[in-house]
């Protein structure tokens, strides 16, 4: 029985034909052989197993043929290999540039193979700087390496580099089918995409894992038994996931990602995988980008028959959320549960990108609060429709859910005003964003329809600055009343002035109150519109620091302002001997 060679080994290219996916790098040598412009250092960096040091020996044994040597000739005198990762010392260094002063004995040229040589020793790396730069001309020095920026830079202005790229899953999966058919092995091609795919742009990999799935599955490889060996998510797997969120049915979701939790696969594995996926149908949509899509044919068909039932909304909202949770799937405390909360909002999309409503899973009572039952009105704009003349009498009648008491004004209409609905109420509470409550009732808001207004038919009746004092005075009261003493306090600070005819000025101590009162403003202008019958009223707040002394706020301040009033007050504590 023959010893068992890897393909790796078996299959190792002998010329540069035979090179997979390094086709620049590979024309560049031979012309510069043909042409006698080949450098005498040369560095070849790039990933793992894409063909560096096989390259390094096709050019070792090319540049030494001149057409009278035998066809199974290597060479073998004429190159040396070094690891350099085992030899990494100035003493190796110094042998090497010992022999390097010999000239050949066959052929035309020494070559030196320096592999792994980014794990020189400083020291020697200093030591190799003379003779790299200046080597006999019997000699070529090619250096390979995984990690150029570990090389100093002394070194690297002495080479020639040539920077090799990973192997496409195209020219991987192409040349695993010339081995399968060299080794009469039937694959599918699906199975070989998944093969390439697994290794991430090397070959020496990709053979490995070839050789593997061959021994668990003979002489059929197919996709199905791939999966299985490798511990890889199949494309069904994907495809049922996206049919099953396109369906909007999040039990049968949920079972399938537990399903796939059972099988020992990682739920960061999964969502990457769906994006992944995802990515794929929006590639597919597009003639243009097809050749992005990294897949066997018999795969294309059905990713194009789903992405024909997909629109291109929900794919890009579908990636953002999943890359979302593929974000934060490590710093999460409970990672299943954001898998499966980022599953539900899948689901929850409709093709226009738009949450769909999640009624069907908890009732929408459920999240009905007592507050939100009592009060169903739909806000007015601030500017209303004009219809009868009406006014109201105070705000705490039109607070109360009963019907406003109607009085007619007594003056001669100048337009018609209509009667709204003034409510003060407490902050309402915030609730999170990503709750179910949060999703209807922005809903809800959608759905209220803004009428359109005719400003030219709204009344603009001209008012007195004390008349505009008293209602103010008349809304802090009954804030007040209602419990909101923060903000009556800060309509306090100071008192209203009109600026002009329409512009009510008021200036506070300090940019906080300032937010406090803007926050809060449109109710107050909602009122003073009504009372005023003047619907182009507008507040004008400015912040003087100044205006905070005219208020006393500590027992001393509070004397002070009541010695001004009253001087006598302070030969009455010091008769008495009285302390704050």
């Amino acid at each position: 029985m023959e010893p068992f060679v890897v393909s790796a080994r078996k299959y190792r290219p002998q010329t540069f034909k035979d090179v997979v996916g390094q086709e620049a790098i590979t024309n560049t040598l031979l012309n510069a052989i043909d042409n006698d412009h080949l450098a005498q250092a040369l560095l070849f960096c790039g990933p793992r197993g894409v063909g560096k040091t096989t390259c390094a020996r096709i050019l070792a044994k090319k540049i030494n043929q001149d057409g009278t040597e035998r066809e199974d000739e290597d060479f073998a005198f004429n190159i040396f290999e070094l690891d350099a990762a085992s030899n990494n010392s100035v003493d190796d260094i110094r042998s090497l540039i010992d022999q390097v002063r010999i000239p050949p004995q066959v052929g035309k040229y020494k070559v030196y193979i320096i592999d792994e040589v980014h794990m020189l020793s400083q020291s020697a790396f200093n030591a190799f700087l003379k003779t790299l730069e200046e080597p006999p001309k019997h000699a070529i020095f090619i250096l390979a390496t995984t990690e150029k920026h570990k090389i100093i830079p002394t070194i690297l202005s002495r080479c020639q580099i040539f920077d090799f790229k990973r192997i496409t899953v195209k020219d991987a999966a192409a040349y695993l089918k010339y081995i399968a058919d060299e080794q009469g092995i039937e694959a599918e091609e699906s199975a070989l995409h998944i093969i390439a795919q697994k290794a991430d742009g090397a070959m020496r990999d990709a053979l490995s894992i070839f050789d593997r799935v061959v021994s668990f599955a003979g002489n059929k490889l197919t996709r199905k038994a791939v999966t299985e060996n490798l511990n890889v998510l199949d494309y069904d797997t994907y495809f049922t996931t996206t049919d099953l969120i396109l369906e909007n049915k999040i039990p049968e979701l949920l079972v399938l990602f537990n399903k796939t939790l059972s099988l020992g696969f990682d739920g960061h594995h999964f969502i990457s995988g769906l994006a992944s996926h995802f990515r794929d149908l929006l590639v597919c949509q597009h003639q243009e980008t097809h050749s992005l899509l990294e897949v066997g044919d018999d795969v294309k068909e059905q990713y194009k028959s789903q992405s024909d039932k997909v629109d291109k909304a929900f794919l890009i909202k579908a990636l953002d959320l999943a890359n979302d949770c593929d974000l934060s799937y490590k710093t999460s405390k409970n990672q299943r549960l954001l898998v499966e909360l980022t599953l539900m909002k899948l689901a929850s999309i409709t093709f226009d990108g738009e949450k769909k409503n999640l009624d069907f899973i908890i009732p929408a009572s459920f999240f009905t609060t007592t507050e939100e039952k009592i009060d169903a009105h739909i806000p007015v704009p601030s500017i209303p429709n004009p219809v009868k003349p009406e006014t109201v009498t105070s705000v705490s009648e039109v607070k109360e859910t009963q019907p406003t008491a109607e009085v007619k004004t007594a003056t001669t209409p100048i337009v018609d005003v209509p009667k709204r609905k003034i409510q003060i109420k407490a902050p309402e509470k915030r609730v999170s964003g990503l709750s179910l409550s949060s999703i209807k009732a922005k809903k809800e808001h959608e759905n209220i329809k803004t009428p359109l207004i005719n400003e030219a038919d709204l009344p603009r009746k001209a008012f007195e600055e004390s008349m505009m004092k008293e209602h103010w005075n008349d809304f802090v009261q009954e804030l007040e009343d209602r419990g909101r003493k923060i903000l009556a306090s800060n309509l306090q600070a100071d008192v209203p002035k009109l600026k002009d005819e329409t512009t009510i000025w008021i200036e506070l101590p300090n940019s906080t109150m300032k937010k406090e009162v803007e926050r809060e403003q449109s109710l107050m202008m909602d009122y003073l519109k009504q009372k005023l019958n003047n619907y182009f009223i507008q507040l004008y707040i400015t912040v003087n620091e100044e205006v905070a002394k005219k208020f006393a706020f500590t027992p001393e301040e509070k004397y002070q302002k009541l010695r001004e009033k009253n001087p006598a007050l302070d030969a009455l504590r010091k008769e008495f001997d009285l302390d704050f």
